[in-house]
Order: structure tokens, then sequence, then C-alpha cells
């Protein structure tokens, strides 16, 4: 008959379990301080932008051109030519980029054709910025006729971004239980109907991640605007895609290297805008995104 010593013993952690939760503590220490470390350069980074960045920010800065050689005044030139760069690219890479996901994901059947489709958006994405401009130069420049506009920079860097949001667009189509096809075709819907009125209202907010990520990218890129759109002075506002525009990553490029007698602040003034502007325009998909994905049913 057992003792009530030796029952309550029964219950007492044994040495394995305690090596375990020893061992699964020390594994999340460790974990937090690479999740930690991941951390710390982007606060270095923000807080050296602010520190160093905001004695030059100012209503004046954000709203007048470049004086004086381009060692004072504003900025507003480059910010609006890089609203458009960004948001003419959005136009052109997310239809085409949802588009080609959905067939890849709801269409395509498993061969080589496929399989050679995927590998081909793998390696464009593994691509150099600095290819991509010259590929841009060739392609929409010359080839089409687009000259050094806002309209060739933008295609330029759409098909530099493509791959992030067909990516991100595929995954979030997976990602819808199949249950939800199923009954569509049962009730006798076509695979379209099924996917306009199910599939992708469902995976909305999985698309607007491609979205957020393809903003952030083509806000800061320099080699491909440089090379098919952006110039180094325009004290003009663009009125079409066929015009030329500054751009904020160009401009920063350029008084960080290229115009001397630079005050020390007009730099990180111009990257800290640059940083804002691309926190804003991710915090407005994230917002979005947050708000379609509280809509779901599943």
């Amino acid at each position: 008959m057992s003792t009530p010593e030796a029952v309550a013993n029964q219950f007492l952690e044994t040495d394995i379990n305690v090596k375990a939760k020893r061992t699964e503590k020390l594994y999340k220490i460790l974990f937090g301080m690479m999740a930690g470390l991941l951390i710390l350069p982007v606060l270095i980074i923000l807080t050296t932008l602010v520190v160093k960045g905001s004695p030059v920010i100012s209503i004046d800065f954000l709203l007048q051109n470049p004086t004086n050689g381009m060692t004072e005044g504003g900025i507003f030139p480059a910010l609006i030519g890089t609203v458009w760069l960004v948001g003419v690219a959005l136009l052109i890479s997310v239809p085409v980029g949802v588009a080609a996901a959905i067939y890849l994901s709801e269409y395509a059947p498993d061969n080589w054709f496929t399989r050679s489709i995927n590998l081909a958006i793998i390696n464009l994405a593994g691509v150099p910025s600095i290819v991509h401009a010259l590929f841009g130069v060739g392609a929409f420049v010359i080839f089409f006729g687009f000259g050094t506009s806002i309209l060739a920079a933008s295609a330029t860097l759409a098909v530099m971004t493509m791959p992030v949001v067909i990516v991100a667009t595929r995954e979030s189509l997976q990602a819808v239980p199949p249950a939800f096809r199923e009954a569509c075709w049962n009730m006798g819907a076509t695979r379209w109907q099924t996917i306009r009125r199910v599939v992708l209202p469902n995976s909305i907010s999985g698309i607007l991640t491609g979205v957020i990520l393809e903003v952030s990218r083509t806000s800061g890129e320099t080699a491909p605007v440089m090379f098919t759109g952006a110039a180094f002075f325009i004290p003009v506002l663009p009125e079409s895609v066929f015009d030329q525009t500054m751009a904020l990553s160009l401009h920063l490029f350029v008084v960080s290297t290229q115009v001397p007698n630079v005050p020390e602040a007009l730099p990180y003034g111009v990257a800290l805008v640059l940083i804002s502007l691309v926190l804003l325009m991710n915090s407005v998909s994230i917002a979005l995104r947050m708000y379609l994905r509280g809509k779901k049913k599943w």
C-alpha cells in the first residue's frame, strides 16, 4: 500500500523535466537576444537620424525647393517625385503581380512550364538593382520609347519588386481553406466566381503585406530611378508620367556625395523625411490590412 509521501512524490518534477525546462529557458533567452539584436540597429539608425536631422526639419524644409546649389532650401520636388514614382509603380505591379499569383495558385497545373515560371520569379527577386536599372534603360527608355520619365522609372521599379507581390499574394491565396472553394463549386459557381467572390476577399490582407514590402523597397531605390527617370535637380513639379522628376533617394545621394559645402544636418534631414514617408505609407497599409483581417470569418 502506497504511503502519502510516495503518492506526493509521483507529482514532483523529475530530473529530466527540470533539465528540459532549464534548456527551454536558455533557448528562450537566446532567441530573445537575437530578436533584440535585430531591433537594435534599427533603433540606432532612427535615433541618429532624429538627433542629427531634426534641426533642419520644418514646414519650409518640406514645402520649398532646393536653393543655393542644393545646399539650402527644402525638398518639396523630391518629396512629390517620390510619391509619383511609388504610386505609379504600385499601379503597374500590383494588378500584374496579383493576376500572375492567381494563375499560379488557382489555374496553373504542376508541370515544367509552371516550375519554370516559379524559378524565374525566384531569380528575378535576386537580381541586383543596378541590373534592373540597365534593363529599364534598354526596355522602357529606349525600346518602348518612354524616355527618361516617371513612367520608365516606375515600370523599372515595378519589374524589380513584382516578385514580392507575386509571392505574398500566392501564399495568401493558398492559405484560404480548400473547403471554401469546394462549397462554392458545389453551389454551381465557376472557378472565376469563386476566386472573385470568396478567395480574393479572404486573402486581401496577405496581398497588402506584399504591397507594404514593395512600398518600402521602391521608396529607397536609387540606381533604377537614376538611370531611367530621376533628375539631379528640377525646380518644378511633374505634370504627367512622361516628365522627369526628382526623388528623395537620389537627392540624398547627391547632397551626401556630389554637392560641396552641404550643412551636416541636411543629408540626415533628407534621410529622416524618406524614412518617415515610408513609415507613413506602411502605416496606412497596415491599418487597412488589420481592418480587413478583422472582417474575416475564419
